[in-house]
């Protein structure tokens, strides 16, 4: 669970002014201190604690949770922290449709990887003219400041994290739309009502950003590593299980060899009885 003392210090705290506050984050509002909101962060730590829980399941099933923070703040933060994780990340301009329209995007990522190949083969590169590489590259340096971090989403995320929920509307109705789960962080001027797990918090000081993202992705890291676990704990155990099959079936092997071999000697026994049965035996000679 998040300390208190690291949330005080981050200032996850301080909410907005009373005039812009939403009365639907009243629940989440400790007190009012000098026109400023302050968020109970009681309200924090279990909500932040209940979205890390969630956040992992997923992880740990293999599935992928998108990231998204335009704003000027969080976008560095979240690049570097979620980078780590391997998970995709928007902080560059949000591409509308990006999830109702995935297949478009999916075009635009292809398009992107067939101009790098496309600068990087010496033999084709040499056929084209210096305007057009210049062209070129301009246009993939464009896609990729937009894409480039989404290039790996090969279909739609299993859950959106969002920053700022009031600036990126566009992405939490897309993923309300297609009933994909959003987790984000709330401030006292933003409606919980639209986010399946809000996390009541600062959402404009880079500190309590960087504290609630890093919580999350250490939550992340932790569903992976349990993930490769079982994965690992699996194999061990086919591996034991094909172990133990291999050698039943050799003893059966030699069992049903010790049964042949038995029936051999009985045979070869048989048969060198009957044949001394059938040889003539010599007449004993009297004596005189």
């Amino acid at each position: 669970m998040l300390d208190f003392d690291q949330m005080l210090d981050a200032g996850v705290h301080f909410g907005h002014l009373r005039r812009k506050w939403n009365p639907k984050m009243a629940p989440y509002i400790f007190m009012e201190k000098n026109g400023i909101h302050i968020i109970d962060l009681h309200k924090t730590a279990e909500k932040a604690q209940e979205a890390a829980t969630a956040i992992k399941q997923i992880a740990k099933s293999g599935k992928k949770i998108l990231f998204v923070a335009t704003k000027k703040q969080a976008k560095e933060i979240v690049s570097e922290l979620v980078s780590n994780t391997n998970m995709p990340f928007v902080t560059e301009r949000w591409p509308g449709g990006m999830l109702t329209n995935f297949v478009t995007i999916r075009k635009a990522v292809k398009k992107m990887n067939n101009l790098d190949r496309l600068l990087n083969d010496t033999k084709e590169a040499a056929n084209i003219s210096k305007r057009e590489r210049l062209q070129i590259s301009r246009e993939k340096a464009k896609l990729e400041k937009n894409l480039g971090s989404i290039s790996d989403l090969t279909r739609l995320p299993s859950a959106v994290f969002v920053v700022d929920i009031n600036k990126e509307h566009i992405a939490i109705s897309e993923a309300r739309r297609l009933n994909i789960p959003t987790f984000a962080l709330v401030d006292t001027n933003t409606n919980p009502d639209l986010i399946d797990f809000p996390i009541p918090a600062n959402d404009d000081a880079s500190k309590s950003i960087a504290l609630i993202v890093k919580y999350m992705c250490d939550a992340i890291q932790e569903g992976l590593s349990e993930r490769k676990m079982d994965k690992d704990a699996r194999e061990s155990a086919d591996e034991s299980e094909e172990k133990s099959e291999r050698l039943a079936s050799e003893l059966l092997d030699d069992e049903v060899e010790g049964v042949k071999d038995e029936s051999k000697v009985k045979k070869v026994k048989s048969v060198t009885d009957e044949s001394s049965d059938k040889r003539p035996r010599k007449p004993i000679a009297k004596k005189k």
